[in-house]
């Protein structure tokens, strides 16, 4: 049957050469089956590597592929094996379907077949069979058709997708990935020879099942590319000496959770490009399996890591590994879970207090019993200090302190300073109390990422971003330079973990109520990162401290990102850099800021200028209402006005650009805006 099918197919080629008008007509009516074949989504990093793949529908591993991502010698090996006359031929070579009859008829039995790597394209888009007549017809008829409707290389790119390669392989990406863990941009002669081999026979020659009989046709692939001069001799001993790959590779799954939250967003993109760094995401993915281990069942972690300068994110993990879904819920991505942040966000207030002229880090505050109204902290070790400095009270995290600030500052302007962060807090129930200093509110571990983002970034809001091209501009600042930057300076004298390096990470740790969630946040020069660890389904973890179980993961992710960290930058120009005995006496010692909060005459306010000011000079006239004297003037954080009772205050701005105006009363009510001189 398939040398009379050969046969045929002669007589038609020649009968069609005979009555060339006819002929044409009927391959230009040849209706063409679809070629544009559903691929799988792709998800890749920055530089362009494979993150995550998707299998099509029917279950295949099937990827776009373009000639240029392909290796030359492949594409040369192949032509020169199944189809020498590939670039001449119209579609149906006539000399190779007249040589395959005559040596069928010669030997009584099909040598050689006759079919071109065109009408290889036409069977694989059809489907359809090799050896009956009916098929043939149709392959040489649709190849004629394909021949005259695409070019050359875009037929090539239909072979080199469509392919099969054993298993539920299609096309050569999906094999070069499956059996060599790599793209097929290079390929090693061996590796060439063995994909010519494969499709002619892929479940049959498939090098995971069959290994000896994928040997023995990547030799004769290659013996004959040295016939045919397309390799050397010593290149073909050099190949056969390659063993054929033992088993099939996993595919990339890096990043899981952020390539599905990619998909869900465009879920009709086939390809999603990301700004994840696919080298320091599988890092720290192997980082966040061993944060785990030994610790008991369910318990999970969450790392992200961003450039602070631009804001875009190297790594996010969502977990400890989608394979431990079942004793660990793997698939649940923590970088987007409301939890409570603990101490993390004593950072922000101080960093308020800073800018406002409310606190200086060397201003003393009571660490005493206190109490608000029904609300009475205690610090987590339940012991009192007394007076400390407030850099001393950040760097050991006690709460007494934080309150008695965010009692002051008003906890309104605590959460309108998250939200101008990027961040999206989440309240239960009504107004903000004074326990949102110390975790009483919901936020993700990307809100926390970006909220020390911009204490990196001199105060400056940038809302992170995982998606290629969709950085935003920066937004509102949340405090002022010499205020982030005194903040970043105290966290950086925080003792490091056991074995880690000292003096470069500007990093805090927070541990939430009950040690459910166990906290890490840091930064340098240009990286940001934070860690959290817990059970993903809230239930208590005994005796986890953020201190204990999150400060060495994160520590740890920092020097896994380069070889050397980012220094922290040094003081902006206007930084206050002096003992408290040299400050103004209101900064010296903390004290209750209640007069901001008083209604009427005696509530101190800035008549002029209003925040957001533009001044045409460098000269500006503060005018004050209210409050009770003496006044103290600050610009960046700097004492300019001591001890005054004038509510006329004449000051020279520093330079152009914004500066931070505050004015603190003798009642300790203090009063800012930020303005700008062009």
């Amino acid at each position: 049957m398939r040398r009379f099918g050969l046969f045929a197919l002669v007589l038609l080629l020649w009968g069609g050469a005979a009555a060339r008008d006819g002929f044409e007509d009927w391959v230009a009516a040849t209706v063409l089956p679809p070629v544009l074949a559903e691929t799988s989504v792709e998800v890749r990093d920055r530089d362009g590597r494979l993150l995550r793949g998707y299998t099509v529908e029917d279950g295949r591993w099937r990827f776009s592929v373009t000639l240029d991502q392909i290796d030359p010698k492949l594409v040369a090996m192949l032509i020169a094996y199944e189809d020498k006359r590939f670039w001449r031929h119209p579609g149906v070579d006539v000399r190779a379907v007249a040589r395959a009859v005559w040596q069928a008829l010669s030997h009584g039995r099909v040598v050689s077949g006759g079919s071109t790597l065109t009408m290889q394209v036409a069977r694989l888009l059809e489907d359809s069979g090799t050896g009956a007549l009916s098929g043939k017809l149709r392959q040489a008829r649709l190849a004629l058709a394909l021949e005259r409707r695409l070019t050359k290389r875009e037929i090539l790119t239909l072979y080199f997708t469509h392919a099969p390669y054993g298993g539920n392989l299609e096309g050569v990406r999906a094999a070069t990935l499956g059996y060599f863990g790599k793209e097929p941009r290079r390929l090693t002669p061996a590796e060439a020879a063995l994909l010519v081999a494969l499709p002619q026979s892929p479940e049959g020659r498939r090098p995971d099942k069959r290994p000896a009989r994928a040997l023995a046709a990547r030799d004769r692939v290659l013996a004959r590319m040295r016939r045919f001069a397309v390799i050397d001799a010593e290149t073909a001993a050099a190949a056969r000496r390659e063993p054929v790959p033992a088993a099939r590779r996993d595919f990339p799954v890096l990043a899981a959770h952020l390539a599905d939250r990619a998909r869900e967003a465009a879920p009709f993109a086939p390809v999603h490009e990301l700004t994840v760094d696919r080298a320091v995401q599988a890092r720290l993915e192997a980082l966040a399996a061993r944060a785990v281990q030994g610790k008991g069942d369910h318990l999970s972690t969450a790392l992200v890591v961003a450039d602070h300068a631009t804001g875009e994110v190297l790594a996010s993990v969502g977990s400890a590994g989608l394979g431990a879904a079942e004793t660990r819920d793997g698939f649940v991505d923590m970088t987007r879970a409301l939890r409570s942040p603990g101490s993390t966000l004593k950072p922000l207030v101080y960093a308020l207090a800073f800018d406002r002229g409310l606190a200086h880090p060397q201003t003393l505050i009571d660490d005493s019993p206190v109490r608000f109204g029904p609300y009475v902290p205690q610090n987590f070790d339940g012991r009192f200090r007394g007076e400390v400095t407030v850099a001393r009270a950040l760097q050991m995290s006690l709460n007494i302190p934080v309150v008695r600030i965010t009692e002051a500052l008003g906890p309104a302007h605590l959460m309108a300073a998250l939200r101008r962060s990027g961040a999206e807090p989440a309240l239960q129930g009504g107004r903000p109390g004074l326990a949102i200093a110390l975790g009483g509110l919901g936020l993700t571990l990307e809100d926390l990422v970006q909220l020390y983002a911009a204490l990196a970034r001199g105060g400056a809001a940038r809302p992170l971003h995982w998606r290629q091209g969709a950085a935003a501009a920066p937004g509102a600042d949340v405090t002022g330079a010499v205020a982030a930057w005194q903040v970043g300076q105290i966290l950086s004298e925080i003792a490091p973990p056991p074995g880690a390096p000292r003096d470069w990470l500007a990093y805090k740790t927070g541990t939430s109520y009950g040690h459910r969630d166990a906290w890490a946040l840091g930064y340098d020069g240009r990286h940001v990162a934070g860690v959290w660890l817990g059970r993903p389904d809230g239930t208590p973890v005994p005796g986890a401290f953020g201190g204990e179980i999150a400060a060495p993961v994160l520590f740890e992710a920092f020097q896994l990102l380069k070889p050397a960290p980012a220094d922290l930058p040094p003081p902006p120009a206007a930084t206050l850099l002096v003992r408290n005995a040299d400050l103004p006496q209101p900064l010296r010692r903390f004290r209750a800021r209640d007069g901001q909060y008083r209604s009427g005459a005696s509530r101190l306010e800035l008549a002029y200028p209003p925040d957001g000011a533009v001044l045409g000079g460098a000269e500006v006239t503060i005018k004050l209402r209210h409050g009770t004297p003496p006044f103290t003037l600050l610009v960046d954080g700097a004492p300019r006005v001591t001890a005054t009772r004038d509510r006329v205050l004449p000051v020279m701005l520093p330079s152009a650009g914004f500066s931070r105006l505050s004015v603190i009363d003798g009642a300790g009510a203090s009063v800012a805006a930020t303005v700008r001189r062009p």
